[in-house]
């Protein structure tokens, strides 16, 4: 899957994987070594995060249920944690920098491509 931020009309990953059953979700990023750039994993019903045990650092954006940001964390560290966002149904987790890089920002609209 694709991630398109039809706002700023940037790309934000071209290779997402798909967080949607409950052992993925569960270890989502951990055990890598990095997030390569253009990659991206999509947590499903999940409205907070950790980075616990992780090695790296990552960007995270937060969706309501119109696809629409509603919190960005921008450079989260290794062993942090995100409290639930009210009105998040998702989390796509992007390599740091990608917020950043992309002008991503809280009101933008993202489009999940096949």
């Amino acid at each position: 899957m694709k991630v398109w931020n039809a706002t700023r009309e940037v790309w934000l990953a071209s290779h997402v994987e798909v967080a949607d059953r409950f052992v993925r979700r569960l270890v989502g990023l951990l055990g890598r070594t990095s997030l390569p750039s253009e990659y991206g994993l999509l947590i499903t019903r999940c409205d907070s995060i950790h980075t616990i045990g992780m090695r790296f650092s990552i960007d995270a954006l937060f969706v309501d249920r119109d696809v629409r940001v509603v919190k960005v964390v921008e450079s989260l560290k290794p062993f942090r944690i995100v409290l639930p966002v009210w009105r998040a149904i998702a989390v796509l987790e992007l390599p740091a920098g990608t917020i950043r890089r992309t002008g991503t920002r809280v009101g933008d609209h993202l489009c999940f491509l096949d």
